[in-house]
């Protein structure tokens, strides 16, 4: 089965930085895109930043110029560079990807990590 598995949350100062990791494991054929969406206590999960496989990045307006997301297509693995980090920022991020598997590569199935907690505070 098609596993996302993130590291890289905890609590870290305004201004400061974080690295979050998320890697896909399991019967993976390819994936089209990955990605990193928030949630905070009483709002809607939002996109945070998406990359697909060819490069092309998008990113939320509030990140923008603060955050980076890149990808290692070897290791499965995409991670989100979070720096000048402000009290906004607090909320759980899930990884998020599209997976074809080995047992059939025709469709694309979306897939989401366990979510890691991201605390700003001084």
């Amino acid at each position: 089965q098609v596993q996302l598995v993130e590291s890289g949350g905890g609590l870290v100062q305004p201004g400061g930085s974080l690295r979050l990791s998320c890697q896909a494991s399991g019967s993976i054929f390819s994936i089209r895109a990955m990605g990193w969406y928030r949630q905070a206590p009483g709002k809607q999960r939002e996109l945070v930043a998406v990359i697909r496989s060819g490069g092309v990045t998008k990113y939320a307006d509030s990140v923008k110029g603060r955050f980076t997301i890149s990808r290692d297509n070897a290791k499965n693995t995409v991670y989100l560079q979070m720096n000048s980090l402000k009290p906004e920022d607090t909320a759980v991020y899930y990884c998020n990807a599209d997976i074809t598997s080995r047992d059939d590569s025709r469709w694309y199935t979306n897939y989401w990590g366990q979510g890691t907690q991201v605390t700003v505070s001084s």
